[in-house]
């Protein structure tokens, strides 16, 4: 961001914000048109490559032609780095997956339950079909005792921060201590 205040974004490379924006939007197909687009903020400046959990997603809230600025739901500062980001249904499923995946392979015996928070904006909604997230604990974790609810917000890391977010899934799944080597 070249030009910020609060949450507006008046420049993105010395371009107006919603110039980027549209030029962004036209190079999307019908479908990808039809999706959410939101921006992602990167947390973590001093990396050299930013990829899937860098951003910190916030929602497009508006833009001003006269001005060209974007509103964001964020506070934002000039020399941020930010991304426009696609939220469909198979990036959403493919996030999920992944990271339940690894957090299977990082466990060295089965998760003993989960609790589970989805956002209202999941579900049948994203998905077109109902309890898709239970279903994909299901399929990566195995038959474990899951409870929780859908939600307007949930609380989640990105970086080494928690953060109020949306359209997503937050968890806490429960396991065995591993056993320590130091012990006697």
């Amino acid at each position: 961001m070249t030009k910020a205040e609060r949450n507006l974004i008046h420049e993105l490379g010395g371009v107006p914000a919603l110039e980027q924006l549209q030029t962004v939007f036209e190079a999307l197909s019908e479908e990808d048109r039809q999706q959410a687009l939101h921006l992602g903020i990167v947390i973590d400046e001093h990396r050299n490559r930013f990829e899937r959990g860098d951003f910190l997603i916030r929602n497009l809230l508006g833009a001003d032609r006269t001005s060209g600025a974007v509103a964001v739901g964020e506070v934002v500062q000039e020399g941020q780095t930010v991304q426009f980001h696609l939220r469909d249904a198979e990036s959403a499923s493919d996030d999920l997956s992944s990271l339940l995946a690894a957090d299977r392979s990082s466990r060295p015996s089965p998760p003993l339950g989960a609790l589970m928070f989805s956002c209202c904006g999941r579900g049948q909604g994203l998905f077109g079909r109902p309890n898709h997230d239970a279903a994909t604990v299901a399929a990566e974790l195995g038959s474990i005792p899951v409870a929780g609810f859908f939600a307007q917000g949930e609380i989640g890391p990105i970086g080494h921060r928690n953060f109020l977010h949306g359209y997503t899934a937050s968890m806490a799944i429960f396991a065995e201590r591993p056993a320590s080597s130091n012990r006697s």
